[in-house]
């Protein structure tokens, strides 16, 4: 029953989330963001939404070690696995062109390497977690100023603002919250079952199941032309996760980490992040690179399942 339960739930909690980000992203146009502003910004926070509200709920149930490991493992996902397939799915290099990129790469790096001080002894409390809701705050500074001075935001237009999407964005709200709810509930009982850490069942099941908003919306943005988009949901969902989801969620309680996370699962991260951000230093990901994520994440999954 816990296995339907837990199907059901993370299916409500995608569906929800690709409403959200869909409504989100209109608005953003409405705003005049650039493409790859709507997907740093807008696109990969609303992506992120199933690891915030999952993570808020599993410190309030007492289990807010399914919040690191859900953390660490969509930030791996999201760099080796979703990065891998979106340009396998291209199928030609994706070209980096905009200007944001450099300094979006910097925060990533920076990101991690917040989160892997604040997690490295086995607990992350809301004094430390604060200060990476501070560093988030000066990265959204600059995006919107940098947005300012675009040519583009320039162009006044006189558009109804969309109220349907507004109205789809509260809804959708409303259903992620149910959808992580249960989807913790169940999982936490799927963990106890199979005798497995809940940190682990979060490292592995739940991280790939949240992070299936953001391959989707990938796909949606490589068929539209949109391959820069896709990476720049990448790095903001990424960035979002490491910055904002321990902060908020520690005001609820201390996050554990676990030693098994902190020994493998933390390095791999930082490694990932360092590894994306040598790649990409030639401003290109070409599908051989593609393919080597998607086999170091299948390496990462097959030796977590071994250990």
């Amino acid at each position: 029953m816990y296995y339907l339960v837990f199907l059901l739930a993370l299916t409500g909690l995608l569906i929800s989330s690709n409403y959200f980000t869909n409504s989100a992203e209109a608005i953003g146009k409405y705003l005049k963001l650039p493409s790859f502003v709507v997907g740093v910004f807008i696109v990969g926070i609303g992506t992120s939404l199933p690891e915030l509200i999952s993570g808020i709920i599993s410190v309030n149930k007492g289990a807010s070690e399914i919040l690191s490991g859900n953390i660490i493992g969509a930030n791996i996902s999201n760099i080796l696995l979703i990065t891998g397939l979106a340009v396998v799915i291209n199928r030609k290099n994706i070209s980096l062109k905009s200007g944001y990129m450099y300094i979006d790469l910097n925060y990533l790096i920076g990101s991690f390497l917040f989160f892997y001080i604040i997690a490295y002894d086995g607990k992350m409390e809301a004094t430390e977690s604060f200060f990476g809701l501070l560093m988030f705050i000066v990265y959204s500074i600059y995006l919107i100023k940098g947005e300012s001075k675009n040519k583009e935001a320039a162009k006044i237009k006189t558009e109804k603002f969309p109220i349907v999407p507004l109205l789809i964005l509260l809804l959708s709200a409303v259903g992620i919250y149910f959808g992580a709810d249960y989807t913790i509930i169940s999982l936490e009982k799927i963990a106890t079952d199979l005798s497995i850490p809940k940190s682990i069942v979060a490292l592995t099941l739940l991280s790939l199941g949240t992070t299936l908003p953001e391959l989707t919306v990938n796909i949606s943005a490589i068929k539209n032309g949109k391959a820069e988009m896709a990476i720049g949901n990448v790095l903001g969902s990424s960035i979002f996760n490491t910055l904002v989801i321990p902060s908020i969620a520690s005001f609820f309680g201390t996050i554990a980490v676990t030693n098994n996370l902190i020994q493998f699962s933390l390095p791999v991260m930082a490694a990932c992040g360092l590894l994306f951000y040598l790649l990409t230093q030639d401003k290109k990901i070409s599908v051989w690179e593609g393919l080597l994520f998607i086999c170091l994440y299948s390496l990462f999954i097959f030796k977590t399942a071994t250990i």
